[in-house]
């Protein structure tokens, strides 16, 4: 079985902070050669020099996957910079809240079209080195109703549904096709720890939902996103793990 993703190409969109560098970085320590892409320069450079560490292969653009053409443009660049695809990762987010054209818009077109289109992009370099994986990023409030968030819950749910059809279609092309749905996840500058000072009365009434007593932290994403992309979830397709302290349980 495969414990280590060395020589391996592994595409991150969205990878230079939170939960996308932590998978980005945890690919890279286990011997994979990185490409990671994000909108903020500054971000997307601290993440490049984090990965260089390592001694793999990093390519880094910045893209806004907001934009087709940008979306291809870095799966395309990627895979030739490092000789391939075999994994792609698609993690980035709109965090579109607001139930009005702009949070609607933000969520359909980072969180499910960006998707969409790294995937489509991805697929022939994946038929290429005789199939791989794709690990989507969704949440559990696309499992739930989440009125905080209408159009982020919304198109989470429709992440999950597009993984298990691309589970089903891809599988022949041996295309593994996975997702996770993590819950609040606390890391520096991220929303959650946002909210401790400007919203105190929801984080502790979340962080009271918590049946484990935490919030997450992104490397506890980043290690089943590695399990998911790896030979030990090699009859593993199509689905999408709930990861999140039992927050759902509750």
């Amino acid at each position: 079985m495969q414990t280590s993703f060395r020589n391996k190409k592994v595409l991150v969109a969205g990878g230079s902070r939170g939960i996308g560098r932590s998978i980005a970085l945890a690919f890279a320590a286990d011997g994979a050669d990185v490409a990671i892409c994000a909108r903020n320069p500054e971000g997307l450079a601290a993440t490049e020099a984090e990965l260089k560490a390592f001694g793999g292969k990093v390519f880094a653009l910045p893209a806004d996957l907001s934009k087709g053409a940008e979306v291809v443009g870095f799966v395309e660049k990627a895979a030739g910079a490092l000789g391939g695809i075999d994994v792609l990762v698609n993690n980035a987010s709109g965090f579109g809240s607001k139930d009005d054209e702009s949070g609607w818009l933000a969520s359909v077109d980072v969180d499910l079209m960006a998707t969409v289109r790294a995937t489509q992009t991805a697929i022939p370099y994946l038929e290429k080195v005789g199939g791989g994986a794709i690990v989507n990023i969704s949440s559990i409030s696309g499992m739930m109703a989440s009125p905080r968030s209408l159009p982020y819950a919304a198109i989470k749910a429709a992440v999950i549904n597009y993984t298990a059809g691309q589970g089903r279609a891809l599988a022949p092309k041996r295309i593994r096709v996975n997702a996770i749905a993590p819950g609040s996840i606390e890391f520096p500058g991220g929303s959650w720890e946002n909210r401790k000072t400007s919203d105190p009365e929801l984080y502790k009434r979340v962080f009271d939902s918590i049946p484990w007593g935490r919030l997450g932290a992104p490397e506890e994403i980043a290690k089943v996103a590695l399990f998911l992309a790896g030979d030990m979830a090699s009859w593993v397709t199509g689905q999408t793990i709930v990861v999140d302290g039992g927050q759902t349980l509750t």
